[in-house]
């Protein structure tokens, strides 16, 4: 019985090395599949006529195409350069890019705790099974220490993965979340906590790329997250978003206790 060949799925987009430019089209090996060949055929190449194909592509180029046709034993693929569009071009290249710095990660971390092949390969499947892809898993572990732990992994080479995330992923954006106590005794109080929460909120800005979310967990006690680019402005976020609560109860003769998680 010939042995199952793992190959991409029709309408997925891949990553390939141009292997051979013919008349007709381009070979292509891919690089994140083994045993598979592929194949651009020149109408699929770019829009329009394509009269000399390397003006387009040359050998050992890196390109994004779409899986358009398989075999049946996914031993050969047709694919398209000209359906890729560039956003989507570059978004997979960079999650491609991001796989390949996590792999290498994952070794340095390997070596230094001396794990088998097997050991490694394990671990990076249990990671990606949980986090979606073992990059954002160094990016969870990046951003909140207890990201690991609390997806239920064990072990002392939890504190040697953080670190090693810690050092060398910068996040997409940092999380801070926290718990909030609101007490007041008056009339409108329901009204007052409401501004308080809605004044918080107000320091959300998409051109500085920070936000302020606050949810209700059911009185006394309150939910907020706050989301930043970097470390230095969420904690100014929260310094400036509590200070602001604390005010704006106080002035109004109410009380606020925060809990950072």
């Amino acid at each position: 019985m010939s042995e199952t060949i793992i190959a991409p799925e029709e309408g997925e987009l891949v990553v390939v090395t141009v292997k051979s430019v013919k008349q007709n089209g381009v070979y292509v090996d891919f690089d994140e599949y083994s045993d598979t060949e592929g194949f651009i055929f020149i109408g699929e190449i770019a829009s329009g006529w394509v009269k000399n194909i390397r003006a387009f592509v040359r050998d050992g180029q890196r390109l994004i195409c779409k899986v358009m046709k398989t075999k049946k034993d996914g031993s050969a693929l047709e694919l398209s350069l000209k359906s890729v569009s560039e956003e989507r071009r570059r978004d997979r290249l960079q999650q491609w890019k991001n796989e390949q710095r996590s792999l290498q990660l994952l070794k340095v971390l390997a070596e230094k705790l001396g794990w088998s092949e097997d050991e490694k390969q394990e671990i990076s499947k249990d990671l990606s099974s949980t986090f979606g892809t073992l990059y954002a898993s160094f990016e969870e572990a990046a951003m909140n220490e207890t990201s690991l732990t609390d997806a239920g992994f064990e072990g002392q080479w939890i504190s040697e993965f953080i670190e090693i995330a810690v050092e060398n992923i910068i996040p997409p954006f940092v999380e801070i979340k926290g718990a909030l106590n609101i007490s007041i005794n008056s009339i409108n109080g329901v009204e007052i906590i409401q501004d308080a929460l809605l004044s918080a909120e107000s320091f959300s800005s998409e051109e500085k790329e920070i936000s302020v979310m606050c949810f209700y967990d059911g009185a006394p006690e309150y939910r907020i997250v706050l989301k930043a680019p970097d470390f230095k402005t969420a904690e100014d976020l929260w310094v400036e978003v509590t200070e602001n609560l604390v005010s704006v109860m106080e002035k109004n003769g109410g009380e606020i206790q925060f809990f950072r998680d």
